[in-house]
């Protein structure tokens, strides 16, 4: 987990936030290690216009990336994790 810079130590909404994204990671992983190669190829969410297959997302997941973080909520929101 990651460590949170000192301003955001007494706000509990940054902190649950932050707790939710690293079980949320921990999720995709975990299904996404599970996958068949030719399912990792499909098409899983769509964000800002672009479609992300279970290969693309992982590598943006993995680098933590702002790209990575609303996958991860797109996947959230439609319940795939």
């Amino acid at each position: 987990m990651k460590v949170l810079a000192s301003k955001h130590i007494y706000n509990p909404l940054n902190i649950q936030k932050s707790l939710l994204n690293t079980m949320s990671k921990e999720r995709f992983i975990k299904i996404y290690a599970d996958l068949a190669e030719d399912i990792r190829k499909e098409i899983i969410a769509i964000v800002d216009d672009k479609p992300y297959t279970w290969n693309s997302a992982y590598v943006e997941i993995q680098a933590d990336s702002e790209l990575g973080k609303k996958i991860l909520k797109k996947l959230n929101e439609m319940q795939i994790i």
